[in-house]
């Protein structure tokens, strides 16, 4: 059987290395891992990004989003016979035309509009960061304060153009490819019932609800975010 290669995309305000204490329980499964730099820049042109990472790689693999990472994978992943697997960690999950802003509007909650600051950029428009004094209660409440100072100053900005861009597949990767979710029920920038509404519309093989987790349950809790993508692993190997 072959065993699925894993690639892990970082969502906005966050940077691949955010992923390592996930990489690290991986590797002790023997399994192949893969932490995507997320340009995020735009939707498409993230999406077209990882298509190229993904072509890279021999054998099948699962795609794993947080947050902003979310909607990539769901545009990467469209139509691809490579992606076996979606693992949605904290992640949003488009549908066609949807967008992050107005999905992280639908249901109360999110407290991230007041915590972002904007800068104009002199390609158009404006990039997005989390202020750094208020990036360790928005974004990273249960991670130690040291580690969220750390995360605030390497923190990748996003531009608004990529999340205010609707998913632009007519047919999202979710519903042909199997999925599976895991989330805190004390996320600020995602809110849990957004999360819950978006797994029951994927029909999702799993959904994993980690109890005071924030929106950076792969640094808080990096061992049930591994469990989650080993058994989307075990399950699509082929």
């Amino acid at each position: 059987m072959s065993t699925p290669t894993v690639v892990l995309v970082h969502g906005a305000f966050a940077e691949s290395s955010s992923w390592n204490a996930v990489v690290g329980q991986l590797q002790q499964q023997t399994l192949r891992v893969v932490a995507a730099a997320n340009p995020l820049r735009s939707v498409t042109g993230d999406a077209r990004y990882l298509r190229d990472v993904i072509a890279s790689i021999e054998g099948p693999v699962v795609l794993v989003g947080h947050s902003y990472g979310g909607m990539v994978i769901t545009e990467a992943a469209a139509g691809s016979d490579q992606v076996v697997g979606l693992v949605y960690v904290a992640a949003f999950t488009p549908d066609t035309g949807e967008n992050a802003f107005t999905l992280s509007a639908k249901f109360p909650g999110s407290t991230l509009g007041g915590a972002i600051a904007a800068y104009p950029v002199s390609t158009g428009g404006n990039e997005l960061v989390i202020r750094p004094e208020v990036f360790g209660e928005q974004f990273a409440a249960d991670v130690d304060d040291d580690l969220a100072a750390l995360m605030a100053a390497t923190q990748r900005p996003v531009t608004e153009a990529a999340l205010t861009e609707g998913l632009p597949t007519a047919t999202p990767a979710w519903r042909t490819i199997p999925s599976w979710f895991v989330f805190g029920d004390a996320d600020r920038n995602i809110p849990a019932e957004l999360i819950r509404f978006m797994a029951e519309r994927a029909g999702a093989r799993s959904s994993t609800e980690v109890p005071g987790a924030s929106h950076a349950l792969a640094l808080s809790h990096p061992v049930v975010v591994a469990e989650t993508i080993f058994a989307a692993v075990q399950a699509t190997k082929r």
